[in-house]
């Protein structure tokens, strides 16, 4: 008789599953004597084997899988009332153990064994978890519980589909855009209370800007409104989203349509060193601010409405956009791309990459994607100065301002 191999990696896995697990909890109970903790290290591997196959079993002997499972169960109680230091984290890892082993053992190794390992890393986390739940505030908790909500409860719910004139709307995308919005403007409220208020929106800018930095700006100047007292290093986040905007846009060119890079970068290099050196002066300024306007942070690290509002200016231009495709179609190919690309810069690459091969010159295609760029960087300057207002959104925007400034004249210069 030949067993499945199949077979013995469930079980394996089942029981790595146990030893995973008991490992941190044996650790965890290095100092209580023998004798007076519920499961150790070679129960949690013994749980696991068992769930292992009362999961093997399930199918053609329900019965005994089911006697096996709660036999276990029942041992586990036994044991937790008459220990000596009871702890219910144990009793309920080693529950998780059991049934992370029949998953196992029912032909999902896999999941079994990552469920484990995110088990193992929250149990190991107790001291810094309790070390962040400490530092929390009413205000922490009712942003995270609101942000769970727009999130997790009305995003999956909407329809995912166009709707609207033209079909131009997708609500779950749109919604997508609050969700973005709302999620950079947290982080970047959570980065500056544990980094400090400069290092925070720096390192929050930088890596929202991989992603979206219209997004960032947006949510930036929101926070540049709420507490002014960061305005140079809000300054310098906008500015970093914008120089890491003009670096994403050449690699996925580089990659994408690289007929068109050498004139794209002639266009878009001036703007990126304007926005770096931008970025310097003002990290520099927030650096040596005094103490006093460099600790405080967010007051309101969730505000929905101006995020609504983002989502409403992206759903006017989706409109256009698309009555432009069906007015004007391949003819219209610059102003599409421009439009699309004031808001999303990669879908302008993406849709030059869809068109023909040899449709456009090298040098035009270049042109034409700095077109997009340019009308991003414009309209992350009106995003800046309608949303902080003007006192704080002017100054904000001069290295955006700047950086769309230098475009035409590299572009002219480079004919």
């Amino acid at each position: 008789m030949t067993l499945d191999p199949a077979l013995w990696t469930s079980l394996g896995t089942a029981i790595a599953v146990g030893l995973l697990i008991g490992v941190e909890r044996g650790w965890r109970q290095r100092r209580i004597r023998g004798g007076g903790r519920v499961a150790g290290l070679r129960t949690f591997a013994l749980l696991g084997l068992l769930g292992g196959l009362a999961g093997l079993m399930a199918i053609v002997y329900p019965l005994v899988a089911a006697a096996l499972a709660i036999g276990a169960v029942a041992i586990l109680v036994i044991g937790y009332r008459r220990a000596i230091q009871p702890d219910a984290t144990t009793e309920i890892a080693a529950l998780l153990t059991l049934g992370l082993g029949a998953l196992a053992g029912s032909g999902n190794p896999v999941p079994a064994l990552a469920a484990a390992a995110v088990v193992t890393l929250l149990l190991s986390s107790r001291d810094q978890l309790h070390r962040w739940l400490r530092g929390l505030t009413e205000t922490d908790i009712h942003a995270v519980a609101r942000f769970a909500i727009i999130a997790a409860a009305i995003w999956p719910l909407l329809p995912d589909r166009d709707m609207g004139p033209y079909n131009a709307w997708n609500p779950r995308d749109l919604w997508l855009v609050v969700v973005i919005v709302c999620g950079l403007s947290f982080a970047g409220y959570a980065a500056s209370r544990r980094f400090g208020a400069t290092s925070g929106i720096l390192a929050t800018a930088a890596i929202g800007g991989l992603y979206s930095s219209t997004a960032v700006t947006a949510a930036l100047s929101q926070q540049l409104r709420g507490t002014p007292e960061h305005a140079r290093a809000l300054s310098a986040g906008i500015a970093v989203a914008s120089a890491v905007m003009f670096v994403r846009v050449a690699v996925l060119a580089a990659v994408l349509v690289p007929f068109a890079l050498p004139r794209l970068a002639i266009i878009i290099a001036p703007a990126a060193i304007i926005a770096l050196v931008f970025v310097a002066l003002r990290w520099r300024s927030a650096r040596d601010a005094p103490p006093a306007t460099n600790v405080a942070v967010a007051r309101n690290p969730f505000a929905l409405l101006p995020a609504l509002g983002f989502a409403v200016f992206v759903a006017i231009l989706a409109l256009i956009v698309r009555w432009a495709e069906i007015r004007y179609g391949n003819a219209g190919i610059a102003l599409t791309l421009a439009i699309t690309g004031s808001m999303d810069v990669d879908a302008a690459i993406v849709t030059m990459r869809g068109l023909p091969a040899n449709s456009l010159d090298p040098a035009i295609a270049g042109m034409i994607l700095a077109l997009p760029v340019l009308l991003n960087t414009l309209v992350k300057a009106g995003i800046t100065i309608v949303t902080a207002g003007p006192k704080l959104g002017w100054p904000a925007a001069l290295p955006l301002l700047a950086s769309a400034a230098t475009m035409p004249v590299a572009a002219f210069l480079a004919r």
